[in-house]
């Protein structure tokens, strides 16, 4: 496989990235610790494209706490948009296929349709926003890339909702859960796999694709098939997200359309309840 560089490599992702790759033993790939690896340090960033010579860039690197990010503007755009953009500019240069990972926060979700790549991004949280400037920038800089927007990530690494949702289920006999906001969950490890596929594939056919877990869900029966899964003891409450206010606005619906990832890149995608019960099988027998 052609020789690959992943930023971001203690990230959730960046772990599923490694367990994947080893699963595959597949050796090409060079998880970058980020103290030398930094996207906000052009003049690294210059040495590692130099001595490692990639033929592709994995970018997992972000800034993701959304609630925060509205008080850290700043902080947000420098990690999600200067950062990306300083990798598109290597990329760029020394002739490397970058594959960068964004969010379905670029959307509005106001309207129960499926998103296609070609809807209009019109982001209503800071980190949205940021993410998608940084798609922004490198479309408008380069023409060898893979733009992947995933949505609602979990996996057996890092913090997320799956995780919390198994510690709260055990410590609470109640939880309650927004029910109004409807999306698809993302098993990191299934996303791990579409991006190496990308790779091993040699595909030319660059642009914005969308992944997650097939099906749709809300957060509420997510955590349902959470506790069911898992044989959790506790009993999950409906919300709306007016009775659980947070600091920054999330789309309401973000489902989005996979026809262009399965028809034009020939991805096959794991239904997501099918890929959590593995999860936390694996989390189980951990």
């Amino acid at each position: 496989m052609s020789k690959t560089i992943v930023f971001g490599a203690s990230g959730q992702l960046g772990h599923c990235l490694k367990a994947v790759a080893g699963k595959k033993q597949i050796s090409s790939v060079a998880f970058l610790p980020e103290a030398s690896a930094n996207i906000l340090d052009p003049d690294s960033l210059e040495k590692i494209f130099v001595e490692e010579k990639p033929e592709y860039c994995i970018n997992c690197a972000a800034y993701t706490a959304v609630d925060k990010a509205e008080d850290e503007v700043d902080l947000a755009r420098k990690v999600n948009r200067d950062g990306a953009l300083n990798l598109a500019r290597l990329c760029k240069e020394h002739n490397v296929t970058l594959i960068h990972i964004s969010t379905d926060f670029v959307f509005e979700g106001n309207v129960p349709k499926l998103l296609t790549e070609e809807d209009v991004a019109e982001p209503i949280s800071v980190y949205g926003l940021t993410k998608l400037e940084a798609e922004q920038g490198i479309t408008d800089l380069m023409d060898k890339y893979f733009i992947l927007r995933t949505s609602w990530l979990y996996s057996e690494y890092g913090n997320n909702f799956v995780k919390t949702m198994l510690k709260l289920g055990s410590e609470r006999d109640e939880l309650k859960i927004i029910a109004d906001q409807v999306g698809t969950p993302t098993y990191g490890i299934d996303l791990a796999d579409c991006i190496l596929q990308i790779v091993e594939s040699g595909t030319e056919k660059y642009g914005i694709y969308h992944y997650s877990n097939e099906g749709v869900t809300s957060w509420y029966d997510f955590a349902v098939g959470i506790f069911q899964l898992s044989n959790t003891s506790v009993k999950a409450h409906p919300i709306n997200t007016s009775e659980y206010p947070t600091k920054a606005r999330r789309p309401a619906f973000s489902v989005m359309d996979k026809s262009n990832i399965k028809g034009t890149l020939g991805i096959e995608i794991p239904y997501w309840r099918d890929s959590l019960e593995t999860c936390i099988r694996n989390l189980q027998q951990g």
